[in-house]
């Protein structure tokens, strides 16, 4: 299996309850599309600095973190970002690396969004037994 990447958007989540508020409108609202790399190895989103800085997301705290070459670095966490792909969406915390680094979906929002690999097309699908809605498992 090589490298799997998905379209997604990102969306500051602050600024959905601010156009929910009617405070901005809807046109206000900043958004971006990315094309992801899809890492289960990862747990949490991971953004750049680029993209923070695009969505103005607030740091809401600092976290050290295991690069995938083993270094220790420490990173910002941004929220809330709200996270769209195809019929599916979440709202959680991103990490965001240093400068440019490529974007991750992590495990974490993969399995609230309720989506899968698919292995032999080499894609990001919504997990077939439940095509309309994500279905979470509380046991």
């Amino acid at each position: 299996m090589g490298l799997i990447y998905a379209d997604v958007e990102l969306i500051n989540g602050e600024d959905i309850a601010m156009a929910r508020r009617h405070i901005i409108g809807e046109d206000e609202i900043k958004r971006i599309h990315v094309n992801i790399l899809v890492d289960t190895g990862s747990y949490m989103l991971a953004i750049n600095e680029i993209i923070k800085e695009q969505l103005q997301l607030p740091v809401v705290e600092t976290r050290k973190a295991q690069t995938a070459t083993g270094h220790i670095v420490e990173c910002e966490v941004v929220a809330p970002v709200e996270l769209r792909f195809k019929n599916r969406s979440t709202t959680c915390r991103a990490i965001v690396l240093p400068g440019d680094a490529e974007p991750l979906l992590g495990a974490i929002p993969l399995e609230d969004m309720d989506v899968l690999i698919h292995p032999l097309r080499n894609e990001l699908i919504v997990n077939p037994e439940h095509p309309y809605f994500a279905q979470m498992k509380m046991k």
